[in-house]
């Protein structure tokens, strides 16, 4: 089965513009066949399809393009290169220890906000706590003077 797709279809499936897909055609992640007069309209491929998929998941995963390129290219080559299988190990090694970098970080900044918002609930509290009496206080005042 040869299914075919326009730009607007990938577009609408994945949710990006075709702006986006015409920019990742440049970047040589994407190659649709040409149609019609002058070859203006693209015909897109099963194989553009998924390769479309997988740099959208690399994105959103914090490859670069160039990454993403090479992940492609070694998606449709033979699975028994020694060589490619270590790029690609070496590339997802790099990227786990900068995700593990970035949780530390933010497990880091959620531990602060969390003490940060426990001291400023502690003063509002407090200060509520520090208004009631004064509030009774003054209202005692008032009414022994009378």
């Amino acid at each position: 089965m040869n299914t075919q797709y326009t730009i607007t279809e990938l577009a609408r499936e994945f949710d990006v513009t075709p702006r986006a897909i015409r920019f990742y055609e440049d970047q040589g992640l994407l190659s649709p066949r040409r149609e019609g007069s002058g070859g203006l309209r693209r015909v897109y491929s099963g194989r553009d399809r998924t390769r479309l998929k997988l740099t959208l998941r690399g994105k959103r995963l914090g490859f670069t393009l160039s990454e993403i390129r090479d992940l492609l290219d070694l998606y449709e080559s033979p699975t028994d290169t020694v060589p490619q299988l270590h790029a690609f190990l070496a590339t997802v090694a790099r990227h786990r220890e900068v995700l593990e970098r970035q949780r530390e970080d933010l497990n880091a900044t959620l531990d602060d906000l969390a003490q940060y918002e426990s001291e400023a609930r502690a003063l509002l509290d407090a200060g509520g706590r520090a208004e009631q009496a004064d509030a009774s206080g003054h209202a005692s005042a008032q009414t022994s003077a009378h």
